[in-house]
């Protein structure tokens, strides 16, 4: 089929790339005109405006939106929308914010052009090869995405969740899965590596990953940081929250959902951005009033 990509960072480009391979025509389209080149040259139709991308694309058109989440999406709506015809569907594949992507369809459904929300899972390496892919979209929509889907995903690695906001919401709290999985594995290893024993941490991640109950890819992971970096000395304990934890906690306290290993690994996300905290000194200070407990000086 035919589709209109805009958004050619990793992920953007990565599914081009996997548009292409499976046979779709691609128009790409980014706001640095390095980056339309480079679609290009791995044979995809380029263009240097939203206008021109619209004017390459036959009705009805299929717009899929790699942009980040929250004020660049609504921007590039706000662009798209006087172009687009009734009848053409607007994909966002980002991590929005469902809540978000439920007030965008509700906008759009009184233009007669379809919302379809796009939950992307898999990283940089999915988007290439094979990703797996949350819509929410109606039913007719969907139908008519379906062989793209198929296509750009492994094998069974695609699902229609429902009406547009579903594909974002089922994306989101997946996402607060992750954080909750990565911060256990994350407290595993600095229990290992602070241990009595020498450990070759790579080869733990590597037999974990072997026949053990938490084995899977970011079991895979860990031993590929492990073996570049076997004490992950050349890198700062700082994780970033990119947003759908917090979502997530922010869900299931609305909701009225028990979910603290998600809610706590978002706060660790938090914590990991400080030097140092002033809520620890207050900590360390009461401790060491209370209980003459010592102090480490600044």
């Amino acid at each position: 089929m035919e589709i209109g990509l805009v958004g050619l960072g990793k992920m953007g480009f990565n599914l081009v790339l996997n548009m292409l391979e499976k046979g779709h025509r691609v128009v790409a389209y980014n706001r640095s005109p390095e980056k339309t080149g480079k679609a290009i040259a791995a044979g995809a139709a380029g263009a240097y405006s939203l206008t021109e991308l619209v004017e390459k694309l036959a009705p009805p058109r299929a717009i899929w939106l790699m942009v980040p989440a929250g004020a660049p999406v609504d921007e590039t709506l706000e662009k798209l929308a006087p172009l687009l015809s009734p009848g053409d569907t607007v994909i966002d594949g980002g991590n929005s914010d469902y809540r978000d992507t439920l007030r965008r369809a509700k906008e759009w459904q009184k233009k007669n052009i379809n919302f379809v929300d796009v939950g992307t899972s898999g990283g940089t390496e999915g988007a290439r090869h094979g990703a797996c892919l949350m819509a929410g979209a109606g039913g007719e929509i969907f139908a008519r995405l379906e062989p793209l889907f198929k296509d750009i995903s492994v094998p069974g690695g695609y699902i229609h969740t429902g009406p547009p906001g579903s594909g974002h919401f089922v994306k989101m709290v997946h996402n607060g899965i992750e954080y909750g999985m990565l911060q256990a594995i994350g407290e595993g290893f600095e229990i290992l590596e602070r241990g009595q024993f020498n450990l070759n941490l790579q080869a733990v991640a590597r037999v974990w990953n072997h026949g053990s109950v938490i084995r899977g890819w970011l079991m895979e992971l860990a031993e590929k940081a492990f073996a570049g970096d076997p004490r992950l000395d050349k890198i700062k304990g700082v994780m970033h929250s990119s947003g759908e934890g917090l979502w997530t906690a922010e869900t299931a306290l609305a909701l009225g959902v028990p979910a603290p290993v998600i809610t706590t690994s978002v706060f660790m996300r938090f914590r990991s951005e400080q030097e140092d905290s002033f809520a620890g000194k207050v900590v360390a200070a009461l401790r060491n009033q209370f209980g003459g407990h010592k102090v480490e000086q600044a």
